[in-house]
């Protein structure tokens, strides 16, 4: 008996190894082909000069300057994403509980929405306020659904009721909005890679270095939360202090990422149940969600920029892709239960 528990345990290390190293290796690729694909083709050689530093004729604006920056955006807000909704989706034990479901991502388009079109705020102070803005949901909805304990299915309705109110909030203000003011909202609203620059990519390189350490550290609590508060005290988490820190920690990598990006729809929920098939049951979702999450953003916006006569931000590509799935994910929860 012990012997084929310590096989099993091997066995699902291993496959969880595989498939980390398989998505490592995919989301390489993917970057390697944005770097050296576009109007412009550049061989791999002159794009590793230009990350080295130096000087390429042609390649070091158009790699360094436009596409090194937008495939760095795309990873790091992929790795935000993918974290932040495996986090939730583990801590209340349902598929359905990602960020850009219970309105956490709409409380930041809101915010964003009302100083684009109300106060006529541009540039980083439209994401300074996207960013209060999701952390001011997030805590709103915490303290409305821990009144007499913390109950998983409360936060949730009362995450999605608050969704649903912001997204009014939402439509009033674009429905009272000058035709210039619209344009310019919708396509922060839409997610999008095509303006990224390495100012975007510093406030949130700076959260994930503060934030992703601790989260990872965590994983092994993380893991027992899903046994059931009596189960992980028992095994001597310290329940209400991890879940809190957990909360923080994937809604401040929510809110930098939707700062930098707009909401990239359905990668927060997307990515957690696609790792949980590709690593098995029993596996630590948080390293294979990061890279689920990169690898969506970054073929999303291959796939806008070069399959289509037009060109598409990421956001359309993903919520084209997150729709059918989460219709998917509600008939099976539906028939099975709701763990990932």
């Amino acid at each position: 008996m012990t012997a084929a528990i310590i096989a099993g345990r091997r066995a699902r290390h291993r496959r969880h190894a595989i498939a980390s190293i398989v998505l490592a290796v995919l989301l390489l690729a993917l970057a390697a082909i944005a770097l050296m694909v576009g109007n412009t083709f550049y061989t791999p050689g002159e794009v590793i000069r230009v990350i080295l530093g130096e000087t390429v004729p042609g390649a070091s604006f158009t790699v360094g300057e436009l596409r090194l920056p937008r495939t760095v955006l795309a990873i790091l807000a992929g790795f935000a994403f993918g974290i932040a909704g495996v986090a939730f989706q583990t801590l209340l034990r349902n598929p359905l509980a990602s960020p850009d479901i219970i309105g956490i991502t709409e409380g930041a388009s809101a915010a964003a929405v009302v100083g684009i079109v109300v106060l006529g705020l541009t540039g980083p102070m439209v994401s300074v306020l996207a960013l209060a803005g999701a952390l001011i949901t997030a805590l709103a909805i915490y303290l409305l659904s821990n009144k007499g304990g913390f109950a998983g299915i409360r936060l949730i309705l009362i995450g999605i009721g608050v969704a649903a109110m912001l997204h009014s909030v939402v439509s009033y203000v674009l429905s009272r909005a000058a035709q210039w003011d619209i344009q310019t909202a919708m396509r922060w609203l839409t997610g999008s890679l095509n303006n990224a620059s390495w100012d975007d990519i510093v406030p949130l390189a700076i959260a994930s270095v503060v934030v992703l350490p601790f989260l990872f550290s965590q994983a092994q609590a993380l893991g027992m939360l899903q046994l059931g508060d009596e189960s992980a005290a028992g095994l001597g988490v310290r329940v209400h202090a991890t879940r809190l820190m957990f909360i923080i920690g994937a809604v401040s990598l929510l809110a930098f990422a939707t700062a930098a990006t707009g909401p990239i729809a359905f990668v927060a929920f997307m990515s957690g149940p696609i790792a949980a098939r590709v690593t098995g049951p029993g596996a630590n979702l948080l390293l294979p969600s990061a890279f689920v999450g990169a690898v969506l953003v970054l073929a999303g916006d291959l796939i806008g920029q070069f399959v289509f006569d037009a060109r598409y931000p990421v956001g359309v590509i993903t919520g084209i892709l997150g729709a059918p799935y989460l219709i998917y994910l509600l008939i099976r929860t539906n028939r099975s239960g709701g763990s990932l």
